[in-house]
């Protein structure tokens, strides 16, 4: 346990800053999770329209601090390259 108020204020914030990111965690993989499967359906409509929604959030975790704006922009890419070679 803490021993200065300092490090109880530190421990506490830890707790609220693991909670959001374990959201984003698991929303950043159900997103690209859904882009991948529509692509391995060949949906081509369904993998546009999830990559538009991955490609909102992903951007959206980048203004909020969750991840970097080089990895973001290098998970859009891939994703986009994913869907683009649906035939």
């Amino acid at each position: 346990m803490a021993n200065h108020k300092s490090a109880a204020k530190r421990a506490r914030q830890t707790i609220k800053r693991t909670e959001a990111n374990r959201f984003y965690r698991t929303r950043l993989k159900n997103i690209t999770k859904a882009v991948r499967q529509a692509a391995a359906n060949g949906d081509k409509t369904a993998a546009q329209e999830a990559l538009k929604v991955a490609n909102k959030n992903i951007h959206a975790f980048v203004s909020r601090g969750f991840l970097k704006k080089q990895t973001a922009s290098r998970l859009v890419s891939r994703l986009a390259l994913l869907v683009n070679k649906i035939a």
